[in-house]
């Protein structure tokens, strides 16, 4: 009856980064979608939002998948939180995988769901399904702009730095021991973090900050059409470099909340006499 228990919890769990994800990107890669294929229909061109929108839209879509998926599982919804998670605070690393799995498998979906959404507008705005609309579901260095001279590697800088300042303050807004948010309201800030993180940081990479945002889309684009998929502008494989960067961009910005907060921290200590019920006798 345990075991059965702990599967059920376990099921819970997944289904909720699946459906908390799949929330994120049907947002995230929905605005994306509107503002690069519909905006480019538009006359003149561009009348359907620009990179303040889509910071905006994707900072709320973070906020709408955490409040889909907290109770259950925390909300990870990017495995780089989750490998984080489980390198400082307690996660089991059993779960990495399987949770890893449910958001990336959550971020596929979403993308199909905006793919043939979209249909008519991708065809329209760009029939060979070419880089010009790719990077509606995944990122490219310099979101595919061959005149700012980012590769991979200044790529991969950006996506670790930027992953680092996510996970940062991922623990400083959700470490009790600190000065968290109140009233529930934790997954609002957080998605702020996000809007930021896009507004400052947006241009060398597109702030993917999160391999499974990047990866499921990527590989739903490619099944409906986009050959170049793993590739960048130039002809590279680039399909990595969202993936890797964040994991230990995660991990470095886990770290850094340890060294310089954390471990300064008070510790938990008991209720002083009087704040506590006596038990009655």
């Amino acid at each position: 009856m345990a075991e059965r228990s702990k599967r059920s919890s376990l099921a819970g769990e997944l289904s909720a980064e699946f459906a908390g994800t799949m929330v994120l990107i049907l947002f995230g890669c929905g605005v994306v979608a509107q503002v690069v294929a519909g905006g480019a229909l538009t006359d003149p061109a561009g009348g359907l939002g620009d990179h303040d929108s889509i910071s905006w839209a994707w900072g709320l879509a973070v906020t709408l998948g955490v409040y889909v998926a907290a109770r259950l599982s925390g909300a990870h919804l990017n495995p780089a939180v989750t490998v984080a998670l489980a390198a400082f605070k307690g996660f089991p690393w059993r779960k990495v995988v399987p949770y890893a799995l449910a958001q990336t498998a959550g971020a596929f979906v979403a993308a199909l769901l905006v793919r043939w959404n979209y249909t008519e507008a991708l065809a329209k705005a760009d029939p060979g399904h070419t880089i010009k609309t790719q990077f509606v579901f995944s990122t490219l260095p310099a979101n595919g702009n061959t005149a700012l001279p980012v590769h991979e590697w200044g790529a991969f800088r950006d996506q670790v730095i930027g992953t680092a300042i996510l996970l940062l303050l991922i623990m400083a807004l959700t470490d009790l021991l600190n000065n968290p948010p109140g009233a529930n309201l934790a997954p609002f800030v957080i998605g702020l973090v996000v809007v930021a993180i896009g507004m400052a940081f947006g241009t060398n990479a597109g702030y993917a900050i999160n391999p499974a945002r990047d990866f499921g889309p990527r590989l739903a684009s490619f099944v409906t059409g986009y050959g170049g998929a793993w590739r960048d502008q130039y002809g590279n494989f680039y399909f990595w470099v969202p993936i890797v960067a964040p994991l230990i961009g995660g991990l470095l910005g886990a770290a850094l909340y340890k060294v310089f907060i954390g471990r300064f921290l008070p510790t938990a200590e008991a209720e002083p006499p009087g704040r506590v019920p006596a038990s009655a006798d």
